[in-house]
């Protein structure tokens, strides 16, 4: 239950059932302005605006045609792809149970399994101007850990963009603090005419998410194992 605090702030008392640290979630959530713009304005989760964000800053959004969405669920960064481009292809993949968007082809199997990349390029029916990846692993508490297993699926990604991703494309990526580790982006690079971090204004102040923003894809040459990586 909830009542009004002082300055229109929504405070949340402890309910029977209910743990101080759920309390503390569930008042951020009802405090937080990208929920309640969400809310008002259909999109299904508060991470639409950061890739909005993202977008008005490096462009990657405008003329792409078909989009790959690695970690679709609940589906906020499709709802945007839609919305700036009615007529996109767009394939999403989740674990977790997606709602139907209009024209988005949703998968839901794991990323990492043997034939996802096989599923993904054949409903896109094509090479993707655009790969967008806001996976996650699961948390276990440990933050060293936690960074290693999402930075993994960062990477398996990456992988992936070198065999789905048409010559000029895009690919954005969550990463942890302090970003990409220096392995890959060397690797992005190699792949890329520029790779930038950003942390978009919606991201909050205490999580420990950042994007990186790799443009102008060189194409599969460009992964040669006998190529140099870049000091």
């Amino acid at each position: 239950m909830s009542r009004g605090g002082s300055g229109g702030r929504v405070r949340v008392k402890t309910g029977r059932g209910r743990t101080s640290a759920s309390t503390r979630w569930l008042e951020r959530q009802l405090n937080d302005p990208y929920v309640r713009r969400a809310k008002a304005e259909g999109y299904r989760s508060r991470a639409a605006y950061k890739l909005l964000e993202l977008d008005e800053r490096f462009g990657f959004l405008k003329g792409a045609k078909r989009v790959i969405d690695l970690g679709i669920a609940p589906g906020g960064w499709s709802q945007v792809v839609r919305r700036r481009s009615a007529t996109a292809r767009i394939v999403g993949i989740d674990l977790l149970p997606t709602d139907p968007i209009d024209d988005v082809v949703i998968l839901q199997m794991d990323f990492m399994a043997d034939d996802a990349p096989a599923r993904l390029t054949g409903e896109l029916g094509g090479k993707a101007d655009l790969i967008l990846s806001d996976m996650a692993a699961n948390t276990v508490g440990h933050q060293q850990t936690d960074h290693l297993r999402t930075m993994g699926l960062v990477e398996a990604a990456a992988e992936f963009v070198g065999e789905a991703l048409a010559p000029g494309g895009a690919f954005v990526a969550k990463v942890l603090a302090g970003g990409a580790d220096s392995t890959l982006v060397a690797m992005l690079k190699r792949m890329f005419t520029t790779v930038k971090h950003a942390k978009p204004a919606a991201s909050r102040k205490d999580s420990s998410e950042w994007y990186v923003v790799a443009q102008g894809f060189k194409g599969p040459v460009a992964m040669s194992q006998n190529e140099e990586l870049p000091d």
